[in-house]
Protein backbone atom coordinates (compact mmCIF):
# COMPACT_ATOMS: atom_id res chain seq x y z
CA UNK A 1 0.00 0.00 0.00
CA UNK A 2 0.77 3.40 -1.00
CA UNK A 3 2.25 5.88 2.05
CA UNK A 4 0.40 8.99 1.70
CA UNK A 5 -0.96 10.53 4.98
CA UNK A 6 0.69 10.43 8.23
CA UNK A 7 -0.64 11.06 11.95
CA UNK A 8 2.27 11.97 13.90
CA UNK A 9 1.56 11.82 17.65
CA UNK A 10 3.65 14.27 19.35
CA UNK A 11 4.28 16.11 16.21
CA UNK A 12 4.99 19.12 18.45
CA UNK A 13 7.70 18.11 20.41
CA UNK A 14 11.81 18.21 19.89
CA UNK A 15 11.53 15.29 17.51
CA UNK A 16 8.28 15.60 16.03
CA UNK A 17 8.98 19.16 14.38
CA UNK A 18 11.96 17.41 12.90
CA UNK A 19 9.95 14.33 11.70
CA UNK A 20 7.06 16.71 10.21
CA UNK A 21 9.15 18.65 8.93
CA UNK A 22 10.79 15.75 6.95
CA UNK A 23 7.85 14.16 6.21
CA UNK A 24 6.79 17.37 4.20
CA UNK A 25 9.72 17.58 2.25
CA UNK A 26 9.17 14.71 0.99
CA UNK A 27 5.56 15.10 -0.01
CA UNK A 28 3.74 13.44 2.44
CA UNK A 29 0.23 14.48 3.85
CA UNK A 30 0.45 14.83 7.82
CA UNK A 31 -1.89 15.17 10.37
CA UNK A 32 -0.48 17.00 13.90
CA UNK A 33 -2.87 16.46 16.66
CA UNK A 34 -2.44 18.64 19.46
CA UNK A 35 -4.32 19.69 22.59
CA UNK A 36 -3.38 23.19 21.83
CA UNK A 37 -3.42 23.93 18.15
CA UNK A 38 -3.10 27.61 18.91
CA UNK A 39 0.46 27.29 20.09
CA UNK A 40 1.45 25.45 16.95
CA UNK A 41 0.21 27.91 14.51
CA UNK A 42 3.55 27.84 12.59
CA UNK A 43 3.09 24.56 11.54
CA UNK A 44 -0.18 26.25 9.47
CA UNK A 45 2.57 27.46 7.09
CA UNK A 46 3.08 24.36 5.44
CA UNK A 47 -0.26 23.35 3.14
CA UNK A 48 0.96 19.45 3.82
CA UNK A 49 0.11 19.91 7.62
CA UNK A 50 -3.10 19.84 8.63
CA UNK A 51 -3.38 20.84 12.74
CA UNK A 52 -6.30 18.91 14.28
CA UNK A 53 -7.15 19.29 18.16
CA UNK A 54 -7.06 15.88 19.99
CA UNK A 55 -6.34 15.26 23.35
CA UNK A 56 -5.07 11.88 22.88
CA UNK A 57 -6.77 10.49 26.65
CA UNK A 58 -9.86 10.89 24.77
CA UNK A 59 -10.27 7.58 23.28
CA UNK A 60 -12.94 8.91 20.31
CA UNK A 61 -10.57 11.90 19.82
CA UNK A 62 -7.84 9.73 19.39
CA UNK A 63 -9.38 7.27 17.38
CA UNK A 64 -10.71 10.35 14.99
CA UNK A 65 -7.28 11.50 14.50
CA UNK A 66 -5.99 8.78 13.47
CA UNK A 67 -8.43 7.35 10.92
CA UNK A 68 -7.78 8.24 7.78
CA UNK A 69 -4.16 7.66 7.80
CA UNK A 70 -2.04 5.33 6.26
CA UNK A 71 0.60 5.35 8.79
CA UNK A 72 0.86 7.02 12.34
CA UNK A 73 4.38 7.57 14.23
CA UNK A 74 3.79 7.50 17.81
CA UNK A 75 6.74 10.05 19.73
CA UNK A 76 4.50 10.93 22.95
CA UNK A 77 6.44 10.27 25.92
CA UNK A 78 7.81 11.65 29.42
CA UNK A 79 11.04 11.46 31.16
CA UNK A 80 9.64 11.67 34.90
CA UNK A 81 5.91 11.56 36.37
CA UNK A 82 3.82 14.21 37.15
CA UNK A 83 0.20 14.34 38.09
CA UNK A 84 -2.04 11.77 36.50
CA UNK A 85 1.10 11.35 33.58
CA UNK A 86 2.48 8.54 34.91
CA UNK A 87 4.51 6.13 32.95
CA UNK A 88 1.90 3.02 32.96
CA UNK A 89 0.18 5.45 31.47
CA UNK A 90 1.61 7.44 28.74
CA UNK A 91 4.50 4.46 27.44
CA UNK A 92 2.31 1.37 28.34
CA UNK A 93 -1.59 2.01 28.29
CA UNK A 94 -1.35 4.74 25.41
CA UNK A 95 0.69 2.75 22.71
CA UNK A 96 -1.43 0.14 23.78
CA UNK A 97 -4.52 1.72 22.71
CA UNK A 98 -3.32 3.50 19.76
CA UNK A 99 -1.68 -0.09 18.25
CA UNK A 100 -5.49 -1.00 18.60
CA UNK A 101 -6.70 1.40 16.75
CA UNK A 102 -4.12 1.60 14.40
CA UNK A 103 -5.32 -2.38 13.80
CA UNK A 104 -8.48 -1.63 13.65
CA UNK A 105 -8.48 1.35 10.92
CA UNK A 106 -6.60 -0.96 8.77
CA UNK A 107 -3.34 1.56 9.57
CA UNK A 108 -0.45 -0.31 7.47
CA UNK A 109 2.43 1.33 8.75
CA UNK A 110 2.73 2.29 13.11
CA UNK A 111 6.42 3.81 14.04
CA UNK A 112 7.03 3.92 17.71
CA UNK A 113 9.08 5.86 19.93
CA UNK A 114 10.79 3.22 22.33
CA UNK A 115 13.72 3.65 24.32
CA UNK A 116 17.37 2.52 24.41
CA UNK A 117 17.54 -0.71 26.58
CA UNK A 118 13.95 -0.57 27.09
CA UNK A 119 12.27 -3.64 28.96
CA UNK A 120 9.73 -5.14 31.10
CA UNK A 121 12.75 -5.99 33.72
CA UNK A 122 14.72 -3.12 32.88
CA UNK A 123 16.69 -0.97 35.95
CA UNK A 124 14.01 1.49 36.10
CA UNK A 125 10.30 2.70 36.03
CA UNK A 126 11.02 4.57 32.84
CA UNK A 127 12.80 1.58 31.34
CA UNK A 128 10.61 -1.21 32.44
CA UNK A 129 7.45 0.73 31.15
CA UNK A 130 8.63 1.26 27.75
CA UNK A 131 9.65 -2.37 27.30
CA UNK A 132 6.04 -3.25 28.59
CA UNK A 133 4.75 -0.76 26.00
CA UNK A 134 7.14 -1.55 23.22
CA UNK A 135 6.23 -5.19 23.39
CA UNK A 136 1.84 -4.13 23.08
CA UNK A 137 3.02 -2.49 20.04
CA UNK A 138 4.64 -5.56 18.24
CA UNK A 139 2.31 -8.12 19.52
CA UNK A 140 -1.07 -6.00 18.56
CA UNK A 141 0.50 -4.10 15.05
CA UNK A 142 3.08 -7.37 14.50
CA UNK A 143 4.95 -6.59 11.26
CA UNK A 144 2.91 -3.78 10.47
CA UNK A 145 4.75 -2.11 13.55
CA UNK A 146 8.44 -0.85 13.87
CA UNK A 147 10.06 0.20 17.08
CA UNK A 148 12.88 2.84 17.34
CA UNK A 149 15.46 2.87 20.31
CA UNK A 150 17.58 5.58 20.42
CA UNK A 151 20.36 6.79 23.00
CA UNK A 152 20.10 10.45 24.47
CA UNK A 153 19.11 12.52 21.71
CA UNK A 154 20.36 16.07 21.13
CA UNK A 155 20.24 19.02 18.86
CA UNK A 156 18.83 22.20 18.91
CA UNK A 157 15.97 22.85 21.86
CA UNK A 158 16.45 19.52 23.32
CA UNK A 159 16.69 19.04 27.05
CA UNK A 160 19.88 16.92 27.53
CA UNK A 161 23.19 19.39 26.27
CA UNK A 162 21.04 22.50 27.09
CA UNK A 163 20.14 21.26 30.63
CA UNK A 164 23.69 20.65 31.47
CA UNK A 165 24.66 23.80 30.64
CA UNK A 166 22.27 25.60 33.15
CA UNK A 167 22.83 23.48 35.90
CA UNK A 168 26.79 24.34 35.27
CA UNK A 169 25.57 28.12 35.38
CA UNK A 170 23.68 27.74 38.54
CA UNK A 171 26.74 25.63 40.23
CA UNK A 172 29.31 27.74 42.38
CA UNK A 173 32.24 26.64 40.49
CA UNK A 174 31.46 22.89 41.70
CA UNK A 175 29.14 20.57 40.12
CA UNK A 176 27.93 17.22 42.20
CA UNK A 177 27.58 14.55 39.66
CA UNK A 178 25.37 11.70 40.34
CA UNK A 179 26.51 8.59 38.15
CA UNK A 180 29.54 10.20 36.43
CA UNK A 181 30.91 7.02 34.59
CA UNK A 182 27.71 6.15 33.32
CA UNK A 183 28.17 6.32 29.27
CA UNK A 184 25.97 7.18 26.64
CA UNK A 185 25.99 7.31 22.73
CA UNK A 186 23.79 10.71 21.72
CA UNK A 187 22.41 10.72 18.54
CA UNK A 188 21.79 13.75 16.45
CA UNK A 189 17.93 14.19 16.36
CA UNK A 190 17.84 14.99 12.80
CA UNK A 191 19.61 11.09 12.15
CA UNK A 192 16.80 10.34 14.42
CA UNK A 193 13.71 12.00 12.17
CA UNK A 194 15.81 10.02 9.20
CA UNK A 195 15.33 6.65 10.65
CA UNK A 196 11.84 7.35 11.36
CA UNK A 197 10.52 8.91 7.58
CA UNK A 198 12.85 6.28 5.64
CA UNK A 199 11.10 3.75 7.66
CA UNK A 200 7.82 4.25 6.14
CA UNK A 201 8.74 3.09 2.68
CA UNK A 202 11.39 0.40 4.19
CA UNK A 203 9.71 -3.13 4.19
CA UNK A 204 12.54 -5.07 6.20
CA UNK A 205 12.08 -3.06 8.82
CA UNK A 206 8.74 -4.42 9.04
CA UNK A 207 8.00 -5.75 12.67
CA UNK A 208 11.78 -5.12 13.67
CA UNK A 209 13.01 -3.49 16.59
CA UNK A 210 16.20 -1.20 15.92
CA UNK A 211 18.60 0.32 18.29
CA UNK A 212 19.98 4.47 17.24
CA UNK A 213 22.69 5.56 18.89
CA UNK A 214 25.26 7.76 17.48
CA UNK A 215 29.33 7.39 16.30
CA UNK A 216 30.99 8.17 20.14
CA UNK A 217 30.28 6.65 23.71
CA UNK A 218 31.26 9.41 26.23
CA UNK A 219 30.86 9.47 30.17
CA UNK A 220 28.61 12.04 31.78
CA UNK A 221 30.91 13.52 33.31
CA UNK A 222 32.93 13.93 29.92
CA UNK A 223 29.82 15.34 28.46
CA UNK A 224 29.14 17.77 31.23
CA UNK A 225 32.71 18.95 31.06
CA UNK A 226 32.24 19.08 27.14
CA UNK A 227 29.49 21.39 27.87
CA UNK A 228 31.32 23.56 29.85
CA UNK A 229 33.89 24.08 27.41
CA UNK A 230 31.44 25.35 24.59
CA UNK A 231 29.54 27.59 26.84
CA UNK A 232 32.81 29.01 27.86
CA UNK A 233 32.01 28.33 31.65
CA UNK A 234 34.64 27.13 34.41
CA UNK A 235 33.38 24.26 36.90
CA UNK A 236 35.40 21.42 38.62
CA UNK A 237 33.21 17.62 38.49
CA UNK A 238 32.54 16.31 42.14
CA UNK A 239 31.63 12.54 41.17
CA UNK A 240 29.26 11.50 44.06
CA UNK A 241 29.32 7.64 45.44
CA UNK A 242 25.89 6.16 44.53
CA UNK A 243 24.55 6.44 48.56
CA UNK A 244 25.23 10.13 47.68
CA UNK A 245 23.54 10.32 44.71
CA UNK A 246 20.27 8.33 45.91
CA UNK A 247 19.97 11.30 48.35
CA UNK A 248 20.76 13.87 46.08
CA UNK A 249 17.44 12.48 43.97
CA UNK A 250 15.70 12.12 46.44
CA UNK A 251 15.75 15.44 47.47
CA UNK A 252 16.15 16.94 44.18
CA UNK A 253 13.03 14.88 42.62
CA UNK A 254 10.59 17.21 44.54
CA UNK A 255 12.12 20.82 42.97
CA UNK A 256 10.75 22.60 40.56
CA UNK A 257 11.60 20.63 36.98
CA UNK A 258 12.92 17.67 38.87
CA UNK A 259 16.24 18.08 37.59
CA UNK A 260 17.16 15.00 39.08
CA UNK A 261 14.85 12.02 40.42
CA UNK A 262 15.39 8.48 41.75
CA UNK A 263 14.27 6.75 38.65
CA UNK A 264 16.91 9.14 36.95
CA UNK A 265 19.93 7.25 38.86
CA UNK A 266 18.04 3.67 38.32
CA UNK A 267 17.92 4.71 34.52
CA UNK A 268 21.78 5.45 34.67
CA UNK A 269 23.10 2.21 36.58
CA UNK A 270 22.45 1.05 32.35
CA UNK A 271 24.72 2.31 29.68
CA UNK A 272 23.03 4.15 26.96
CA UNK A 273 25.03 2.79 24.36
CA UNK A 274 24.73 0.30 21.53
CA UNK A 275 25.87 -3.21 20.83
CA UNK A 276 25.41 -3.38 17.20
CA UNK A 277 27.47 -1.67 14.71
CA UNK A 278 24.53 -1.38 12.13
CA UNK A 279 22.80 0.45 14.80
CA UNK A 280 24.99 3.67 14.77
CA UNK A 281 23.91 7.08 13.09
CA UNK A 282 26.60 8.90 11.71
CA UNK A 283 26.49 12.40 12.64
CA UNK A 284 28.85 13.75 15.81
CA UNK A 285 27.83 15.68 18.62
CA UNK A 286 31.51 17.80 18.00
CA UNK A 287 29.65 18.56 14.58
CA UNK A 288 26.71 20.00 15.82
CA UNK A 289 26.39 21.04 19.87
CA UNK A 290 28.91 23.97 18.70
CA UNK A 291 26.41 25.45 16.48
CA UNK A 292 23.99 26.04 19.64
CA UNK A 293 25.83 25.58 22.54
CA UNK A 294 28.23 28.04 22.22
CA UNK A 295 26.48 30.63 21.03
CA UNK A 296 24.26 30.48 24.47
CA UNK A 297 24.69 34.00 26.82
CA UNK A 298 23.59 34.06 30.29
CA UNK A 299 20.07 34.76 29.40
CA UNK A 300 20.15 31.92 26.99
CA UNK A 301 21.49 29.64 29.84
CA UNK A 302 18.50 30.62 31.77
CA UNK A 303 16.32 29.77 28.58
CA UNK A 304 17.88 26.42 28.23
CA UNK A 305 17.30 25.27 31.38
CA UNK A 306 14.25 26.22 32.02
CA UNK A 307 12.81 24.69 28.65
CA UNK A 308 14.75 21.76 29.99
CA UNK A 309 13.16 21.56 33.30
CA UNK A 310 9.31 21.79 31.12
CA UNK A 311 10.06 18.97 28.79
CA UNK A 312 10.94 16.94 31.58
CA UNK A 313 8.99 17.52 34.19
Amino acid sequence: MTIEKVCVLGGTGFVGTQIVALLANRGYQIRVPSRNIERHRYLKVLPSIELLECDVKDSRALTAAITGCDAVINLIGILNQSGKASFRKVHTELPKQIAEICKEQGVSRLLHMSALHANKRGSSQYLQSKGRGEDQVHAIAGSCATSFRPSVIFGEGDSFLNRFAGLIRMAPGVLPLACAEARFAPVYVGDVAKAFVDALENPELAGKRVDLCGPRIYTLRELVEYTARLTGQSIRIWALPDWLARIEATFMEYLPGKPFTLDNFNSLQTDSVCSRATSLCPTSLEAIAPRYLGELDQEGLNQAYRRGARRAG
